[in-house]
């Protein structure tokens, strides 16, 4: 299969105050998401002004890997469409289709297994497909990327960095917690051919980052940014119940990892740097939050490598043949299906 182009996959967001609840209504369509659920998360996006970061994050990202193309003599122009908010990804669908493009690889940010990080991309390109009409290109998704180097160094180097600036002398009293989107425990439950892929990955890559950026140091995984009906059970601990845990354990400074992100969207900046901030502080908690990979140069290298691996489809099962390629290079079949049911 050959690809003419490459399209870079993401959430979206408000760019001022009048979009936010219809970016929210987006987001929410069909979930039973409870109203004052939906004015409270306005709020959060009203506290920067109605302006989520995700947008120009994708644009900072969009330009890198641009660049990184060029500097590789990789001939692909890449394009930008968004799930939820413009440019949504239909009208870049119909883009590709005017330019003459009939083929494409997609390129989501997100590195996870499940429904909402994966498998609904896969939806939306379908739909995409099926509201621009029968000449739409087809787009193929690019694996899933939770262990690739260039996904975990990057938060590895990104919570050293942050150790680093804590007292020396409290090392031994030191937690990482590492956290992700929470999701329904149902959703969780179902997520790849055996179910439980979300959490899976998210553990292994955890380990990952720990074992390279501080050897022995205790961490935890928990959960932020639920955003479902009360009564529906979700991944728990919260990042904030986790936070008032820890002073009775001897604990006295955190540093808080959001390995479920690759940049700082507004779940970061509002319910770690905002809300997580605070609670630490109540506590007398040092902390300080690591940051995401962003447009770490490997993480931009990751995405070309990504795009290789599908460009030469015969190189690649050669080298599986021959067990030469690194341990990372794995996407197991049916990895964006839900679990199978007796």
């Amino acid at each position: 299969m050959s690809y003419d182009a490459v399209v870079l996959i993401s959430f979206g967001g408000p760019e001022r105050p009048d979009d936010v609840l219809p970016f929210l209504a987006n987001v929410t369509r069909g979930r039973n998401v409870p109203p004052e659920r939906l004015t409270e998360v306005a709020e959060h996006y009203q506290h920067f002004g109605g302006v989520s970061p995700i947008n120009q994050q994708c644009r900072d990202l969009l330009a890198a890997i641009r660049a990184d193309f060029a500097a590789h003599d990789l001939d692909l122009p890449v394009y930008w469409g968004n799930r939820n908010w413009h440019p949504l990804l239909a009208d870049t669908v119909t883009q590709l289709r005017d330019d003459g493009i009939r083929s494409a690889l997609g390129f989501v940010t997100s590195a996870y297994g499940g429904y909402s990080s994966c498998r609904q991309y896969l939806e939306d390109i379908v739909t995409a497909r099926a509201a621009v009409g029968p000449d739409a290109p087809r787009i193929d998704k690019l694996r899933q990327y939770w262990d690739h180097p260039g996904f975990v160094e990057p938060h590895a180097d990104a919570v050293a960095s942050a150790l680093a600036t804590l007292d020396p002398g409290r090392r031994d009293s030191t937690r990482l917690v590492f956290t992700a989107h929470s999701v329904p425990v149902s959703m969780a439950a179902s997520a790849g051919p055996s179910g439980g892929r979300y959490e899976a990955q998210l553990r292994e890559t955890a380990a990952l980052v720990a074992e390279r950026a501080a050897p022995g140091l205790p961490y935890d995984l928990v959960w932020q940014s639920r955003s479902g009906p009360p009564q529906v059970p979700w991944l728990e601990p919260d990042v904030n119940d986790h936070l008032r845990a820890l002073p009775a354990e001897g604990v006295t400074s955190v540093v808080v990892s959001p390995i479920g992100f690759v940049s700082d969207h507004l779940e970061v900046v509002w319910d770690l740097d905002t809300e997580a901030a605070a609670t630490a502080k109540q506590l007398g908690l040092d902390f300080v939050r690591a940051a995401t990979p962003g447009t770490d140069r490997r993480f931009v290298a990751m995405v070309r490598e990504l795009v290789t691996e599908r460009l030469n489809p015969a190189d690649t099962a050669l080298r599986r043949r021959l067990g030469t390629l690194p341990a990372w290079d794995t996407c197991p079949a049916g990895c964006c299906l839900p679990a199978r049911r007796p």
